[in-house]
């Protein structure tokens, strides 16, 4: 959910992309970690070592002369409009390989579609979520799945999670059309397909749904039982993982 006029936004929860550094909780190991393992040595045994040796796994592309590569305007739904969001709204990544994509958190804008893809553009919002459905359907994406979009309000979440916003407002059930129930359904399933994740309620949760968040979308009129069986409605043809 983004703020719209007249609501108290809590002052933003900036994330530190070069300073953070999380071990263990399960996530993968990707094969950088064999390479570059070994340029922590210098820096002391124990945990230490262990916890730079992760943070330069999850950094390689931040080494000299190094990029991850990125095709510009790709996309990984298909049939999505490509609208980029700020450079300051998410942090460069290289999931699932650095962080294992476990689950997909539904927003509610309180705002058009206009609103959000506004907010995400600017660098001063410091959130954004990697897709936007508009209520006849249409998907913009914001954010590649690649990467950690700032939208959960939990750095464990943003990592480990896809944003979906949609335009509307929690308090009004007509914001919540067939057409968007649908489009945001196929895009759940895919999202799932891509990454093994199971299309239950575990999985795929709100906004209010995330621990220490204080906000309340998508709210009491979303239906989830209508959103589940759709979800789970959708087939999906395997394709390749990721697009780059």
């Amino acid at each position: 959910m983004i703020p719209t006029a007249g609501t108290r936004r809590p002052p933003p929860r900036v994330e530190r992309s070069v300073s953070e550094t999380t071990t263990g909780g399960g996530r993968r190991v990707s094969r950088r970690t064999l390479l570059i393992g070994g340029s922590a040595a210098g820096l002391g045994a124990g945990v230490g070592a262990y916890a730079a040796r992760d943070e330069l796994a999850r950094m390689w592309w931040r080494l000299p002369g190094i990029d991850k590569p990125r095709k510009a305007g790709a996309v990984d739904q298909p049939g999505a409009e490509w609208i980029a969001a700020s450079g300051a709204n998410w942090r460069r990544a290289d999931r699932p390989d650095d962080y294992t994509i476990d689950r997909v958190v539904i927003h509610v804008v309180q705002g058009s579609f206009d609103d959000a893809v506004r907010v995400f553009r600017d660098p001063g919002h410091r959130a954004a979520a990697h897709y936007v459905v508009r209520r006849d359907g249409h998907i913009a994406q914001l954010v590649r799945e690649l990467d950690v979009a700032f939208h959960a309000g939990n750095r464990s979440y943003n990592e480990r999670s896809i944003g979906i916003e949609h335009e509307g407002f929690v308090s009004e059930p007509s914001s919540f059309t067939d057409a968007m129930y649908r489009a945001s359904a196929r895009l759940t399933a895919s999202i799932c397909e891509r990454y093994d994740i199971p299309r239950d309620r575990e999985h795929i949760v709100g906004h209010v749904e995330v621990p220490g968040t204080d906000h309340t979308d998508p709210g009491r009129h979303w239906d989830w039982d209508r959103y589940i069986r759709l979800v789970r409605a959708v087939r999906v043809t395997r394709t390749a993982k990721r697009r780059t």
